[in-house]
């Protein structure tokens, strides 16, 4: 079952990711407005690049808490749910349709070719 502390925590990653593109777009906004969009200008804040670090580990986070636990998958845990029956059954080798009876069925006489 999923863990709801971790769906708070991607949700509240998500949403802190979101603020950050949105402050962003609004900064180049007003650097392009005030006219100062020059190579040299057009650098993130550090506010809103540790934002979105600090939203990307709460994201990994969220995401390692909601997801299920990890199954096991040895050999040993696969045969626990299964039979033998299942696993020993070779279909393939019970062929009922063959080429039996046309190979050692009497020959077909072939008529001799003309010479000319």
């Amino acid at each position: 079952m999923a863990n709801p502390v971790g769906g708070f925590l991607v949700t509240a990653a998500i949403i802190a990711l979101l603020h950050a593109a949105y402050s962003s777009y609004e900064h180049f906004a007003i650097l392009k407005a005030m006219g100062r969009s020059d190579e040299s200008v057009r650098q993130l804040p550090s506010d809103l690049l540790v934002e979105v670090a600090v939203s990307t580990l709460l994201f990994i986070v969220g995401v390692t808490f909601y997801a299920p636990p990890l199954k096991e998958i040895s050999w040993a845990s696969e045969m626990r749910k299964r039979t033998i029956d299942e696993m020993n059954s070779r279909p393939s080798f019970a062929g009922f349709n063959h080429r039996g009876p046309i190979v050692f069925s009497a020959p077909v006489p072939v008529a001799p070719i003309p010479t000319q």
